[in-house]
């Protein structure tokens, strides 16, 4: 299994609207497409911090599956991403491969 784990930081201006729209909208798009079995939305516990950060865990069975999820789908829901919130928030990415789950 392979959790490709998105790390968000948002301005607090957005973040109710963001939580919203991730909610809502984003992640039922992305697990629309069929690729990932799961997904999890988490909020980052961070002292000190500008904004609200949160991880975005989307759980695949395969790489194989993740690139094509990759090559086909992301370009076209990161750029709806991009166009509503700018550089007011910022994300990187992490591939995780499960070991065991207990």
């Amino acid at each position: 299994m392979i959790v490709y784990n998105v790390t968000v930081n948002i301005e607090e201006s957005i973040v109710d609207d963001w939580l919203y729209w991730i909610k809502e909208i984003h992640i039922p798009e992305v697990m629309k497409v069929g690729v990932f079995i799961k997904a999890q939305l988490n909020r980052v516990i961070v002292e000190g911090d500008t904004g609200e950060t949160y991880a975005i865990s989307y759980t695949c069975e395969s790489m194989k599956e993740l690139h094509h999820y990759q090559v086909n789908f992301a370009p076209e829901l990161r750029k709806k991403h991009l166009e509503r919130y700018g550089k007011k928030v910022v994300a990187f990415r992490t591939l995780l491969e499960v070991v065991k789950e207990y």
